[in-house]
C-alpha cells in the first residue's frame, strides 16, 4: 500500500515541476501592462525560473538529509503552492517573490525526484524515470497550451492561479508520507559524514554533471530563440511558434522510451552517440537547408528530447544508493541548470554582434562535442564510489605473546 501511495505522490509531484514556469510566458504582455514591468524586468522575470532550478537546487540534499526526503518533498509542494498564489497578488514584488518561491520548490522536487525512484522503486528505475519525464513535459506543454485560453476566459490571475490546484492536492497526497517519513526514517537515506565532500571528488558525478549541464543548456537555448530563428529564415511569426511547440511535443514520447531503453542497456553510451549524431544533423541542416526547416525541428526535438531524460536517466544508474542520487542530483542540476541559464543570454548577446544566426549555431554545434565527449564518460558501467574525506585509521598490529 506504501508504494502505492509512493507512486500516486511521484506521479502528481512531476506534473508541477513545469507547469509554474512554462504557464508564464504567454501571458508576459499582460503581466507588463498590469505591474508596469520595463522590458529589462520582464528579462529578469523570464530568467529567474532557471536561475532558481540551480541555486536552489543545491539545497535539497541537504534539507532531505536534516528532515527526510518525504519531508523535503513536502516542503517543496508547500513552496510551489505559496509561490504560485503569491503571483497573482497585484504586487510587483509578490509576483518576482513568488516566482522565486515557485522556482525553489521545483528545483528541490526536481532534485528529490531520482532519490525516490532509488528507494522506493529500486527495480523500476527506466520505467519510472520514463514516466515522470513524460508527465514534466506533458504538463509543460499543456500549462503553456491553455495560458492564454484562460487568460481570455477569466484573465491573467485565473491562468497563473489555476496551476496552485494541483500543488496542493499533491502536497495533500505528501503529507501522510512526510508524518511517515518523519517519524521512522530510513538509515540509508542519511549520508555518512563527509559523503557530500567524496562526491565533490569522484570524476563519474562530474561527467554526469557536465552532460546534464551541456544537455540543459542545448534545449534552454533553442526553446528561447528557435523561434526567432525561424522568422529570420522566412517563416511567418505563428508558423515559427508552432515549430517551437513541435519540438517539444516531440519530445514527450521521448521522454518515457529513453530512460525504459537506457535502463535496459549494461552500457549506454550508444545512446549518447545516437543522440550527438542527432543533434549534429539538426544544427547542420538549419544553417545549409533552412527552408527544410520542419524537418530539423522534428530532429532537434529527437536530440534534445533524448539528452535531458538520458542525463536523469544516469543519476539513479550511476548512484549505489538513494542518499547518493538525491546528492549527485543536487550537484548535476545546480551546475546544469546555472550553465542553462547562460546559455541563452550569451546567444542572445552573439546573435546581437554578428548580425545572423550561422555564429550562434556554429557554437551549439561545437558544444556538441563536449556534451558527447562527457555523456561518453558519464554513460561507461559503473557506480559512484565514495571515499570519506578523512582516511580510515589504520588497524594496530596484534599483541604479540610474551615468552
Amino acid at each position: 500500500m506504501t508504494a502505492v501511495w509512493s507512486l500516486a505522490g511521484l506521479v502528481l509531484l512531476t506534473i508541477n515541476l513545469r507547469a509554474a514556469i512554462t504557464g508564464i510566458a504567454p501571458v508576459l504582455g499582460e503581466l507588463r501592462e498590469a505591474f508596469g514591468l520595463s522590458g529589462a524586468a520582464v528579462g529578469v522575470l523570464t530568467t529567474l525560473p532557471v536561475l532558481c532550478l540551480g541555486v536552489f537546487a543545491s539545497v535539497a540534499p541537504l534539507a532531505a538529509r536534516r528532515l527526510g526526503t518525504d519531508v523535503a518533498i513536502a516542503g517543496s509542494l508547500v513552496l510551489i503552492t505559496a509561490g504560485i498564489v503569491l503571483r497573482v497578488v497585484e504586487s510587483p514584488l509578490s509576483l518576482f517573490v513568488g516566482t522565486i518561491l515557485a522556482g525553489a520548490g521545483i528545483a528541490m522536487g526536481n532534485v528529490l525526484m531520482p532519490a525516490v525512484i532509488k528507494r522506493v522503486f529500486p527495480t523500476r528505475v527506466g520505467s519510472l524515470t520514463g514516466l515522470a519525464m513524460m508527465l514534466m513535459a506533458a504538463s509543460g506543454a499543456v500549462a503553456a497550451a491553455l495560458a492564454v485560453p484562460l487568460d481570455e476566459a477569466g484573465g491573467w490571475r485565473l491562468a497563473l492561479a489555476i496551476w496552485a490546484v494541483p500543488s496542493a492536492f499533491a502536497l495533500l497526497v505528501w503529507g501522510p508520507l512526510a508524518l511517515r517519513g518523519r517519524s521512522s526514517r530510513a538509515a540509508a537515506e542519511t549520508p555518512a559524514r563527509g559523503a557530500d565532500h567524496s562526491l565533490l571528488r569522484s570524476p563519474i558525478a562530474w561527467f554526469v554533471a557536465a552532460f546534464m549541464g551541456l544537455a540543459s543548456l542545448m534545449f534552454y537555448v533553442l526553446m528561447s530563440w528557435l523561434p526567432e530563428i525561424m522568422r529570420d529564415a522566412g517563416y511567418a511569426p505563428a508558423t515559427a511558434g508552432m515549430m517551437m511547440s513541435t519540438m517539444m511535443i516531440v519530445g514527450i514520447p521521448l521522454g518515457f522510451a529513453v530512460p525504459v531503453f537506457a535502463a535496459r542497456l549494461r552500457d549506454q553510451r550508444p545512446v549518447v552517440v545516437a543522440v550527438a549524431a542527432v543533434m549534429v544533423a539538426g544544427l547542420v541542416g538549419m544553417m545549409a537547408v533552412p527552408s527544410a526547416g520542419w524537418l530539423w525541428v522534428v530532429v532537434l526535438g529527437l536530440g534534445t528530447g533524448s539528452a535531458f531524460p538520458l542525463a536523469y536517466t544516469l543519476l539513479s544508474l550511476r548512484s549505489p544508493n538513494p542518499s547518493i542520487a538525491a546528492g549527485l542530483s543536487g550537484m548535476a542540476q545546480t551546475g546544469g541548470y546555472l550553465l542553462a541559464g547562460t546559455g541563452p543570454f550569451a546567444v542572445g548577446v552573439l546573435h546581437g554582434a554578428t548580425g545572423g544566426w550561422n555564429v550562434p549555431l556554429v557554437l551549439l554545434l561545437a558544444l556538441v562535442v563536449p556534451e558527447a565527449v562527457f555523456g561518453l564518460l558519464a554513460a561507461r558501467p559503473g557506480l559512484i564510489r565514495l571515499r570519506d574525506a578523512a582516511p580510515a585509521p589504520r588497524a594496530l598490529p596484534a599483541p604479540q605473546p610474551v615468552r
